[in-house]
C-alpha cells in the first residue's frame, strides 16, 4: 500500500516530534478513551495516534483511509484557535484527508455515537 506522506518542516520536525511523542505518553482523558476503541485495530483498521502531518499533529490518523479524528477540548472554542483549526483543516482537507472532529463532551457522553460516524467516515 502506498500513502502520500507530507513531511513537516525540517525546522519545526523536531518540535513536532516530541510534542508528539509526549501527547502520545500523556493523553488527555478524552484521548484515551477514544484510543480503547481504535487503538490494537479496534475498529478493523489501523489508526495511529499523534501522528505528524505536515507541520500539524493529528489526534488519530487512519492513514489507508485518510480519515483523521480529532478530539477537541474547551480552548477550540476561542476565537484564535477556531481560525487556526480552519486554517489547519483547510490544508489536511488539500492533501486528501477527511478530518471528524467531535468535542470531548460528545465523547463522554456518547460514545457509541462517535465510534458509529467515525465507522460510517471510514
Amino acid at each position: 500500500m502506498s500513502y502520500d506522506y507530507q513531511t513537516a518542516d525540517s525546522a519545526l520536525y523536531h518540535i513536532l516530534r516530541e510534542n508528539a511523542a509526549y501527547n502520545r505518553n500523556h493523553p488527555t482523558e478524552a484521548e484515551a478513551l477514544l484510543w480503547e476503541f481504535l487503538g490494537a485495530d479496534g475498529l478493523g483498521v489501523t489508526f495511529k495516534s499523534q501522528h505528524i502531518i505536515g507541520d500539524y499533529i493529528a489526534d488519530f490518523v487512519c492513514l489507508t483511509s485518510k480519515l483523521i479524528v480529532e478530539l477537541d477540548g474547551g480552548y477550540h472554542q476561542l476565537a484564535q484557535q477556531q481560525i487556526s483549526d480552519e486554517q489547519r483543516t483547510e490544508w489536511l482537507e488539500s492533501r486528501g484527508f477527511k478530518i471528524i472532529r467531535f468535542t470531548n463532551e460528545e465523547l463522554f457522553h456518547n460514545v457509541d455515537k462517535v465510534l458509529d460516524t467515525i465507522k460510517d467516515n471510514l
